[in-house]
């Protein structure tokens, strides 16, 4: 599909669950195949991103078999608070079923060829970790995407840490080579708040000779401590400081069975489009609210956001609920700075569309990472906005917001990037006139059927 239109629509009302959580699919592939025995991964997200994973655990011996779903339609129903008190319960959320037959941290084998990790810079960087602890030889490339995104901020700690590494533009971009093996333990203070970073040199740390500190500036997202810890490696975790630390006696990781949740930065559209599109009123079900995800929620309820966490419960060690949410009346214009940005990272453009309906002038600041994602996604914002009539600055880091302002539909880039695409579409889904989203077909990397789940909820698009 190279392009979609859509239209301004009068109301949102209906339940429905999104995609598994992006991150956790990742980790439960990677931490599984290092594990010893057979391990078990229930919703796993099969979107290309986690695929890409996946197949590059088996490039590396790792068997994995797959139970795919059943696909089930959600029905359309006008919902309220009474219908949310008595249907909350169910878990409704089904995905594939992984069976996952670890190696160990020492059973992989050297690929046969190179590592094509697609789009995704969780692979390669997650990925990284463990084949710099490995005594073989690698290499891993990607998209012309991946391509460009930076992995001086692995390669640097983990040539410190005792791997060979050579990458292109001196050792600053895939492709590269690794050849691993022999690591030794590091105090590493990371310049940026980055999970992948995080994790990667966790899990150089499985194998290095000594106890390693890892110290972040900002909290980010902490699935790998979550995972690691209930397999029994041993952390320590003390403020923003983390030390895995060697135990020659017990230097072997358990498997698990884990039940992912729904993503959180996938709900976040659908929590925008209830928030942002009159008369609407819906539940997402069984959505991840790990508070190092859940930023956004925290900057919703200081804009005035009608939304409210049901049926909070513990899934597999990551806590859930199912989130209700219904149209504003108003919302109110917010200030955000670098210290909560680790925690929404993943929902800036989104956050903008929000804010450009929101009373008064927004600042968002603090994302420089985001020049380096898939997109420039604060140049990708602040272009297609204004195509849309709103009145954005441009910072180095974020952007400022002139909020209120009526949306005007026009021909709009997704630059490829699955978030772009799907906050545009949010917002023209209140935008006066037609909007037409170019290559939509990207939103496969993090939400297959994303506009399926649309006209489950009666959206209308030409």
């Amino acid at each position: 599909m190279d392009k979609l239109t859509l239209s301004k629509i009068k109301s949102l009302k209906g339940e429905l669950t999104v995609p598994s959580d992006k991150s956790i699919s990742h980790r439960s592939v990677i931490f599984a195949s290092i594990a010893q025995g057979k391990s078990v991964v229930r919703n796993f997200l099969r979107a290309e991103d986690p695929v890409s994973t996946m197949n590059a655990m088996r490039a590396l011996g790792v068997e994995i078999e797959e139970v795919k779903r059943v696909e089930s339609r959600e029905s359309k129903v006008n919902i309220s608070k009474s219908i949310i008190s008595s249907r909350a319960s169910e878990e409704k959320y089904k995905g594939d079923i992984l069976i996952i037959h670890g190696k160990g941290l020492h059973g992989l084998k050297e690929p046969f060829d190179i590592i094509n990790c697609g789009n995704s810079g969780t692979t390669i960087r997650l990925l990284s970790g463990i084949l710099a602890g490995n005594p073989f030889f690698s290499v891993v490339t990607g998209d012309d995407s991946l391509k460009q995104r930076p992995m001086g901020r692995i390669i640097k700690p983990l040539k410190e840490m005792g791997a060979q590494i050579s990458g292109r533009s001196n050792d600053s971009y895939p492709p590269f080579a690794v050849n691993g093996g022999g690591l030794r333990a590091i105090d590493y203070k990371m310049p940026v708040a980055s999970a992948q970073v995080k994790s990667c040199l966790m899990l150089a740390a499985l194998y290095a000779q000594g106890d390693t500190t890892i110290t972040e500036p900002f909290k980010s997202r902490d699935h790998t401590e979550r995972m690691l810890f209930s397999m029994g490696a041993d952390i320590e975790i003390e403020g923003l400081s983390i030390k895995i630390k060697h135990n020659p006696t017990n230097s072997h990781l358990n498997p698990f069975d884990i039940t992912v949740p729904s993503d959180f930065s996938s709900a976040a559209f659908f929590i925008a489009a209830a928030l942002l599109v009159p008369n609407s009123e819906i539940l997402i079900q069984g959505v991840g609210i790990n508070p190092t995800r859940t930023g956004l929620l925290s900057v919703l309820n200081n804009m005035g956001a009608p939304i409210k966490l049901e049926n909070i419960r513990d899934i597999s060690g990551e806590p859930v609920a199912d989130i209700y949410c219904r149209s504003a009346e108003k919302l109110y214009a917010i200030n955000i700075g670098k210290e909560i940005m680790p925690s929404l990272i993943d929902e800036f453009p989104i956050l903008c569309v929000l804010a450009s309906q929101a009373e008064g002038i927004s600042e968002i600041r603090g994302a420089e990472e985001l020049r380096v994602k898939e997109s420039d996604r604060i140049k990708a914002m602040v272009t297609e906005l204004r195509k849309m009539d709103i009145e954005i600055e441009e910072y180095p880091d974020g952007v400022q917001i002139r909020g209120g302002a009526e949306l005007k539909g026009s021909e709009v880039e997704s630059y490829g990037d699955h978030r772009i695409a799907m906050s545009l579409s949010v917002a023209g889904l209140i935008a006066e006139g037609a909007t037409t989203i170019l290559n939509p077909a990207c939103v496969d990397i993090s939400f297959p059927g994303f506009y399926e789940k649309l006209r489950l909820l009666e959206i209308k698009l030409r």
